[in-house]
């Protein structure tokens, strides 16, 4: 890979982060947050391309002048060689034949080809999309909840919209005393567990979606009698001191009494940010 290759790959994957960046495609990487940093990665990569081309233009130009001199020093030298003598100028001769083979020597390295791997990622960046973490992801890993900080009051609608996590926290840790006589709203993806208990899961996000981790709510009531891994579901329903003890590491799984559930299109933003808010 020379540097006018390796130019074209800054290029293109800084431009492959802009436009990530400017779309919703981020989302399925890192967290809402991060967008800025995205957008100057990109910036970042694109002005080095710029730059690299730009070096590499004033080199050969430098180097085309250097080999205009040196012809010219020769044609000099052919005269003065010829006053001065066939022994001086077969020594110059044999000298000027040592440097340009040296320079050739040197114009012929190459840069190692394990470069190209830098394509990889562009190629996975541009040509796949990958989908968000579904249920596969969180029957298998234990549920993340922590304790929040606080409880902030929440707003009088009807049903109330809360996100999966901050439910799950009230309803554990403040064991529902803001929930209770309220209806809640709640959306999130199907995952059934071993034994067929259906959770409304959220995978929540530290930072990008390699540190993702499920925050899971059972459902009991009225559940679809269909139930299909990975659908995304709005749930309608009411607090329930009930728990259960996650399978895979044994933490607080909360329930919520289903009064209606009805299937949604996946969201925009499929990650849950708002446990480290």
């Amino acid at each position: 890979m020379n540097r006018q290759a390796q130019a074209a790959v800054l290029f293109l994957l800084g431009a492959s982060l802009l436009h990530a960046a400017t779309t919703d495609l981020y989302l399925r990487y890192v967290k809402q947050g991060l967008r800025p940093l995205v957008l100057v990665s990109g910036a970042v990569l694109i002005a080095a391309a710029l730059a690299t081309v730009w070096y590499e233009r004033k080199r050969a130009r430098a180097q085309k002048q250097h080999e205009a001199d040196e012809g010219s020093d020769k044609d000099s030298g052919k005269d003065s060689g010829k006053d001065s003598g066939k022994d001086s100028g077969n020594s110059s001769d044999k000298d000027s034949s040592k440097n340009s083979g040296k320079d050739a020597h040197a114009h012929a390295h190459r840069e190692p080809r394990i470069s190209w791997l830098l394509v990889l990622p562009l190629f996975a960046l541009i040509l796949v999309a990958p989908p968000a973490l579904g249920s596969y992801s969180a029957t298998r890993t234990g549920t993340a909840l922590q304790e929040p900080l606080a409880y902030p009051s929440l707003p009088a609608a009807d049903p109330l919209r809360l996100s999966v996590v901050d439910y799950a926290g009230r309803a554990v840790y403040d064991h529902g005393r803001t929930l209770h006589d309220r209806r809640v709203q709640l959306t999130g993806f199907l995952a059934l567990d071993r034994d067929g208990t259906p959770y409304l899961v959220r995978m929540a996000l530290n930072c990008c979606a390699a540190d993702a981790q499920p925050v899971k709510v059972a459902l009991t009531g009225r559940i679809p009698p269909v139930l299909q891994p990975d659908t995304w579901l709005q749930i309608t329903g009411t607090y329930t001191p009930r728990r259960a003890k996650d399978p895979v590491n044994g933490g607080p799984i909360p329930f919520i009494e289903v009064t209606e559930a009805k299937p949604v299109t996946e969201p925009t933003d499929p990650y849950d940010e708002s446990w480290n808010n």
